[in-house]
């Protein structure tokens, strides 16, 4: 078996590869600029990772990784568009360094290569694949439609459960999938399969919930980033929906008061009222639940434990950083 970091390093080397024509320039530089901006490539790593739990790593991982990350880009360009974000990963965006129509040419054309991607896999899971595959994007397109309505709604429209439907939609469907679909190249039967996607279900829940904590909480010198900004934007995460939820009518009057004040102030009258809902203890704990919960579903999967250590390494990874 490889160690995480070698699967890492392969799984980079192989994208590194992947070839665009060079006309017309302005949309293949914008899509080349685009993934040299790298990121952590969690999602086709997975992949990777769920083949191995059943046996030696096949190509197939590679192309369905492929598939995986160059749609997590194509929905990258596209939200940044829908934000309005003028950086990703440190770099502009595609729509501020180009601008909106190649922005949205890139989205497709990564989409489209996508699916290239999926059609070189073997014809005995092609089909199970790429229906898998399509229903994602479905539901991730679902889930951001969500993350946008929420936005220009009040906040006693919206409910935990609602933001939860949300971000399992938006962000914990890809890397169930994505590990589902590396356990179907590598031979796992139909249970095998629903447990490893319940598991990423669960791991995205707390990924996402922890980032939403880490924005608040988050300890500068760690993260790199200045607490809060997420509520700059008060943008609807699960801290503020549950603070709302948890909130006595003059905590909720308070809290309407603190995001109205201005950015100076705007973060610690908010984070005040945060700690008043011990919403910080809520998250935490909550995390901790969605965390055991996906350590349940891998524990039902019946392969050797030590096939399963470069996953928990990951997890492990993912879900005690700090960044």
């Amino acid at each position: 078996m490889n160690s995480l970091n070698d699967l890492i390093v392969q799984y980079n080397s192989c994208c590194s590869q992947l070839n665009f024509p060079e006309e017309p320039h302005n949309l293949y530089s914008a899509i080349r600029y685009f993934l040299e901006g790298g990121g952590k490539r969690i999602r086709p790593v997975l992949c990777l990772l769920g083949n191995e739990l059943f046996g030696d790593i096949h190509q197939d991982s590679f192309h369905a990784g492929n598939a995986i990350e160059l749609f997590h880009n194509c929905s990258l360009v596209h939200d940044d568009i829908m934000d309005h974000s003028p950086l990703r990963r440190g770099k502009q965006t595609i729509h501020v360094k180009y601008n909106v129509p190649t922005a949205i040419l890139t989205g497709d054309v990564l989409l489209v290569n996508a699916f290239q991607h999926i059609s070189n896999v073997q014809e005995q899971y092609k089909q199970q694949i790429h229906a898998l595959f399509s229903a994602t994007i479905l539901q991730i397109c679902e889930g951001q439609q969500m993350d946008v309505d929420f936005e220009k709604m009040d906040l006693d429209q919206i409910s935990f459960p609602d933001y939860l439907k949300m971000i399992i939609l938006k962000t914990s469907v890809l890397l169930a999938a994505s590990i589902k679909i590396g356990a179907i190249i590598g031979g796992a039967d139909l249970q095998q399969q629903a447990y490893l996607y319940d598991f990423g279900k669960n791991l995205g829940i707390a990924f996402q919930i922890q980032d939403d904590y880490l924005d608040a909480f988050g300890e500068p010198s760690v993260t790199g980033k200045q607490p809060g900004g997420d509520i700059l934007e008060n943008k609807k995460t699960a801290l503020l929906i549950k603070a709302w939820e948890r909130s006595t009518s003059v905590q909720k009057k308070e809290l309407l008061n603190a995001m109205s004040k201005n950015k100076g102030e705007r973060v610690a009258a908010v984070l005040e009222i945060y700690k008043g809902c011990k919403v910080d203890e809520w998250a935490t704990g909550k995390i901790s639940q969605y965390t055991a919960t996906a350590f349940n579903c891998l524990d039902m999967v019946d392969v050797p434990f030590k096939r399963k250590e470069n996953l928990l390494a990951l997890t492990n990874k993912l879900l005690v950083r700090q960044s």
